[in-house]
């Protein structure tokens, strides 16, 4: 038998066995807690470092899309219609290149996507209105043109006449400017004509300024140099435009030198004043208008529109002209040259159509043939004027002109010195008639006539015309 001694000996050691298993379980228990509570105070810092982080990342990302917004929007769309404008770029410079900074690009892109859309639409409708407009107008300044030349034709007053040769000279200007207009609007020119001389084609551009006598045409082409039908008034208005930026930007006691000369390609016209002249990057960008190979928007000529260079650069484009614009002038201004090509040039006979009395002759002589000794006589030619051939001539100074019998001499009207304002019209010298008679020998110089006299005699040209008029309305006839 057991004895109870060994029996409770052995009873407290599998107690102190036990005690001893569950404090180590226990003390483990207690550990696992401690690393567990230590795990989560880890994670719990980790996840205020995250929502940290995404917090800064969020306002980051509202800051750039701000920026976006205010700066870099509006400076691109500023930048579309001036280019020297620079955009910013984003806050933050790690952005750039990033997919951020790639979603941020091509959102800037789609706005001018956008943008080019818009303005090209809002462009056309505008052109479309404008067209209509000037159509009106222009349709109204013709038949105005048709009355002022009917009512010269009909009164011999020179004060009155002086009044409606001031009023078809403004009107011309009027036309001037709505034929531009159209012209940039997509429109026609407005005008059809027929073969030209060349030269003719220039002074008529010459004659629709202000300022036209400070314009001096040097014609060296052949006699008989001329345009082709639909190249005669695309030429005009270029030259036109031309000469109004040259005689805009040079001082008013200063001359515009036209120079019409014979090229390997064809005639150049060369027009050069002593102005202020260009810097590089308006002489750049006038040719790139000149050029018309860049599409023009109305928006983009400034306020209030300058047209002249963009009518220019449509016509060049449309008629297969070029101007060039990149040689500053000798005289310190502005060199322009007009190049007509071969195919749209032609020639007239000088004899059968000669150029008008008013345009520039040419220095080069043709040779003269000879005519039988029967045949042969001496002929007083006529002087040209080197002035615009669109515009009539003036009458006298407004004096008394009591009707004279006709004379045989020619009258030639006087031809004022240029006011300085250059509101004074173009002058024509009328023509010589040829003198059947073979000359005795060299006529002694005619004395210089007063203004009285010449009025006179300009009254009694005058109302030897009348007379004639009503003859031939009379016998049915024309006088002409």
């Amino acid at each position: 038998m057991i004895e109870i001694p060994d029996l409770a000996a052995g009873g407290l050691a599998a107690g102190t066995l036990s005690a001893l298993v569950l404090g180590g379980g226990l003390i483990r228990s207690r550990r696992e807690r401690t690393r567990q509570r230590q795990e989560i105070a880890q994670l719990r810092s980790h996840l205020e470092a995250a929502r940290y982080e995404v917090d800064r990342a969020a306002q980051a990302f509202a800051a750039e899309v701000a920026h976006l917004a205010d700066r870099r929007m509006p400076a691109e769309a500023t930048r579309a219609a001036h280019p020297h404008v620079q955009v910013p770029g984003p806050l933050q410079p790690a952005v750039t290149g990033s997919e951020l900074g790639k979603g941020m690009d091509q959102v800037l892109q789609a706005l001018l996507t956008a943008m080019a859309q818009e303005r090209k639409r809002v462009d056309a409708a505008a052109r479309a209105g404008m067209r209509g407009a000037t159509r009106e107008i222009q349709a109204g300044l013709y038949r105005l043109q048709d009355v002022l030349r009917g009512l010269q034709q009909r009164y011999d007053d020179p004060e009155l006449a002086q009044t409606l040769f001031a009023l078809d000279h403004e009107n011309e200007q009027s036309l001037r400017r709505a034929q531009v207009a159209a012209v940039v609007c997509g429109a026609w020119v407005g005008l059809a004509r027929e073969e030209s001389h060349l030269v003719d084609a220039v002074t008529g551009g010459q004659a629709r300024l202000v300022g036209y006598h400070r314009v001096r045409v040097h014609n060296h082409l052949e006699p008989g140099t001329a345009l082709v039908s639909h190249a005669v008034e695309p030429v005009a208005i270029i030259v036109a435009e031309l000469l109004d930026n040259a005689l805009r930007h040079s001082a008013p006691d200063t001359t515009v030198a036209v120079h019409l000369e014979r090229a390997h390609h064809g005639v150049s016209v060369t027009v050069d004043d002593a102005g202020v002249g260009m810097a590089s990057d308006e002489r750049d960008a006038a040719q790139r208008l000149v050029a018309g190979s860049d599409p023009i928007l109305l928006s983009d000529l400034g306020d209030p529109p300058r047209m002249g260079l963009a009518a220019i650069g449509r016509l060049t484009r449309q008629f297969d002209l070029s101007v060039d614009l990149s040689t500053p002038s000798p005289y310190g201004g502005v060199r322009a040259v007009l190049l007509v090509t071969n195919h749209l040039l032609s020639h007239i006979d000088p004899a059968l159509h000669p150029p008008a009395a008013g345009a520039a002759r040419s220095t080069r002589q043709t040779a003269e043939p000879e005519l039988a000794p029967e045949q042969a006589q001496p002929v007083r030619r006529p002087e040209r004027a080197a002035v615009p051939a669109t515009a009539a001539p003036p009458p006298a100074p407004p004096t008394p002109t009591p009707a004279h019998a006709h004379s045989d001499e020619p009258v030639h009207a006087p031809v004022p010195d240029p006011a300085p304002d250059g509101e004074q019209l173009p002058q024509r010298r009328r023509r010589a008639r040829a003198d059947p008679t073979p000359a005795a020998g060299p006529s002694p110089a005619a004395p210089a006539r007063t203004p009285e006299e010449t009025a006179a005699a300009l009254g009694a040209l005058q109302s030897a015309t009348a007379a004639a008029r009503n003859t031939a309305e009379t016998e049915g006839t024309d006088p002409r």
